[in-house]
Formats: C-alpha cells, structure tokens, sequence
C-alpha cells in the first residue's frame, strides 16, 4: 500500500498547471508535490495518478514515489492567495503526494534536441501512454523531467502528471477498451519510438493480479460512479485487462519526423495569424508558436 505522511511544512504553490498543486515537507522528512482531493480536475484526476503512476513503477519506468498525504490548510495559513487559500481549505484530510525531484529539467522542445532518448525507451513510454488512454505528454507539454541535472549520476527521463489518463472512467458507459487515440505528437514521437518491441516486452506483464494490486493502492472515498468501492475496482481492472489484450487494435505507429513536425507547425501558426487582427499580427499564440506577418515575415516574440 501507498505510505502514509504528514504535511508538515509549505514551502510553495506551482502554478504551471490548472490543479495548482503544492510543494510541502512533511513528517517523514520528505519533500512532495501535492495534489488536492479539492481541486478543479476531481478526485477521478488522483485516481489516475494512482493506477499509472503505480503501473509505470511496476513496469520498470522511472515514476517518483507516490504517498498518501494527510494534510491541514492550517499548514498553509501563510499563503497570500485567496485561490489557493480556498483550494487548501476544501482538501482537508487524505491528498496525494509525489516525491520531489529537486533540480529537474523540463523535457522541453529544446532540451530534446540535446537529450538521447533510446528507440525502446520512447517506445515503452508511448505504449504505457497508449494503454491508459494518456494524451497529455505532448510536444508542447512533455509531463517528462529530466533528473538528476548535477552530481555524477546520468541523467534520466522521469514520468510525472498522469491526471489526465484514464479518459474512459469519465464516460464508462461509452468506451470501448480497443478504443485507438491520436499519438503523432507525443513527446516522443520523433525519437522513432519502438512500440512493437515495447508491446511485446510489457503487454504480458500486464496481468489481471498486478492490475488488481495498483487499482487496490487507491482510497475508496476517491472511487466514484459506482454503488461502491469493490465494483469501482473491479471496473477498472476488468476494462484495462480488456485493453492490454486488445493492443493490437490501439498501438500507435504513426508518428511525424521532425521535419514533417516542423512543417505543421508553420502552418498551424499561419492559420492562427490569418484569423487574428491586425494588431495582434505580431504576438506568438499560446503555444509559443512563431507570429507570422501576412508577407510571410515571422517574429518569434
């Protein structure tokens, strides 16, 4: 089971994503980044964190250690922000918490032009993000860190932020575990991930026991949608059992090549330009894509 810890001390909110987690000490003498029962994404949002983050550890895949955290917004009385503030007081009790990887790097566009990334190992990702339907680890928000970045020891691809895998529990009813997705950017997808190789290696060690004892690491108070817990479980395990057996129907093959990449990019940006006013012709969209004037001049910010 998931350890058990208790914030003890806040150090600072993270404000890069919607659910504005927090950094927190706590009794163990460990540092976390905290995510809160009471933020927009739901409690479903800790659910997947739980079941992928736990299903890549098992797999091999480097995945900072989940805990529980108890937590009181007493902790955090010295937070200026009234968002935040609220946030805290409605996730009073049981929260998740990742370690802390301090000084980790941003998988970013361009420190991917510097960083090797083996075939299998982009592979291996790829399919673990196939799998648990996770389509947020994208060119322009990785979810990848790269750690450590000083001392002696290599430096490693980590997986963080897994709250929005597991589209289907938002719509059981309507999911078909065969079900394929749009992978052709991904993070990784011009490293020539090896997907087949990686199906080949994880599929069989996907089974119905390990299935059962990562969906068992989630608190009951967090399943929802079903008369209780057990069937909760049991849905889970039954629909991703369905889904490793059907992986030849969802795996992902398809993937631009940088240059191809490159090329969609200007034309996405083209497009936006030719739909904005004149006075906003020079500003980059919000994807930091490069504003294009209409003779074709480009101004990167």
């Amino acid at each position: 089971m998931l350890r058990q810890v208790t914030a003890t001390r806040y150090v600072e909110p993270l404000r890069s994503g919607g659910s504005v987690p927090g950094v927190f000490e706590a009794d163990d003498l460990g540092t976390y980044v905290v995510k809160f029962t009471g933020s927009a994404q739901g409690r479903k949002a800790l659910v997947a964190e739980v079941i992928v983050g736990e299903l890549a550890r098992a797999l091999g895949l480097r995945f900072p250690e989940l805990v529980l955290v108890d937590f009181d917004p007493a902790v955090a009385d010295d937070e200026p922000h009234q968002e935040v503030r609220d946030l805290h007081a409605a996730s009073a009790g049981r929260n998740l918490g990742m370690d802390y990887l301090p000084g980790a790097r941003d998988f970013t566009p361009e420190v991917a032009e510097e960083f090797p990334v083996d075939p299998l190992e982009a592979g291996r990702i790829v399919w673990l993000d196939a799998f648990t339907a996770n389509v947020d680890r994208t060119v322009h928000s990785s979810n990848l860190m790269i750690w450590p970045t000083f001392g002696t020891a290599p430096p490693h691809l980590w997986l963080i932020d897994h709250g929005a895998a597991l589209v289907f529990h938002h719509r059981w009813d309507t999911s078909a575990p065969e079900k394929t997705y749009d992978f052709r950017h991904h993070a990784l997808g011009h490293y020539g991930p090896d997907v087949r190789a990686a199906d080949a290696q994880l599929a069989p060690a996907v089974t119905e026991e390990l299935l059962r004892a990562v969906v068992a690491e989630v608190p009951d108070d967090w399943l929802t949608g079903f008369p209780t817990a057990a069937e909760a479980r049991e849905a889970y395990v039954g629909y991703l059992h369905a889904r490793v057996r059907a992986s030849a129907a969802w795996l992902p093959t398809d993937f631009p090549s940088r240059e191809e990449r490159a090329a969609e990019e200007a034309l996405r940006a083209a497009r936006t330009q030719q739909g904005r006013p004149k006075w906003l012709k020079r500003v980059p969209d919000l994807h930091g894509a490069p504003a294009v004037e209409n003779d074709g001049t480009v101004h990167l910010g």
